[in-house]
């Protein structure tokens, strides 16, 4: 996101926003690809999506608190 002049907020903060929200998208749209894999009577693969859907739900919870911290104080 570099650009020249007066930013509303840094590239850092921007940065993870982003990824935060892709995460979040991600934990959501989990449970649609479940509910694909149980269709097709797959549970390994509900399985895997399921730890993946807890993955990123950890993830979710570092990048709020990092972000939390960054926009305090600038940095972490």
């Amino acid at each position: 996101m570099s650009n020249s002049g007066t930013k509303a907020i840094s590239d850092l903060e921007y940065d993870l926003l982003t990824v935060l929200k892709n995460k979040a998208e991600a934990v959501q749209m989990y449970e649609t690809y479940m509910q694909d894999a149980q269709k097709l009577g797959s549970q390994p693969c509900v399985d895997l999506l399921r730890k993946l859907q807890q993955d990123d739900t950890k993830h979710v919870e570092e990048l709020r608190h990092h972000l939390k911290e960054v926009m305090q104080k600038g940095k972490m």
